[in-house]
């Protein structure tokens, strides 16, 4: 028998096998102009959600200030109520918070964000507290610092 007429086995198929070519890298370019316009939105929105978070911290400096502030006053009705007073001067024009008083002063403040909790909650000390000395009154600590924190900017006199 010569080498043509020999059976051919398995193993002698698989050592005739050629492996095929590497293929060329894939690019990790985007081919098409619409991925470039994407990552380029996608850019101008994340630039744009930095800025706005950046506005937003600095805008709120006086809150942050305030509520420090506050936490060095304890419940001392007359330092909260200057602090109080302070924060309405810096978040609101001045000619719409710096000549209320007594239930006007109260009533601002539930307008702007206190719900009622100056005229007929423990705020009603405020009133009082910058002509009398008024003993400490315990929720109105965390009165005052519900409206620093929730007071709306928009709601002007």
């Amino acid at each position: 028998m010569n080498d043509a007429e020999q059976p051919v086995s398995l193993v002698g198929l698989l050592d005739q096998l050629v492996l095929p070519p590497e293929p060329a890298p894939v690019s990790m370019v985007p081919q098409t102009g619409g991925w470039l316009v994407l990552a380029a939105l996608a850019l101008i929105l994340a630039g744009w959600a930095l800025w706005a978070g950046i506005r937003r911290y600095r805008d709120n400096a006086y809150r942050r200030a305030a509520l420090a502030a506050l936490k060095l006053a304890g419940d001392d009705p007359a330092a909260i109520a200057a602090i109080l007073r302070r924060t309405a001067l810096a978040a609101y024009p001045r000619q719409a918070v710096a000549s209320l008083s007594g239930s006007d002063w109260l009533a601002f403040l539930d307008r702007s964000g206190g719900g009622d909790s100056f005229r007929t909650g423990p705020g009603q000390a405020l009133a009082e507290a910058p002509y009398h000395t008024v003993g400490p009154v315990g929720a109105l600590s965390e009165t005052a610092a519900r409206w620093i924190r929730n007071h709306d900017r928009a709601a002007v006199t």
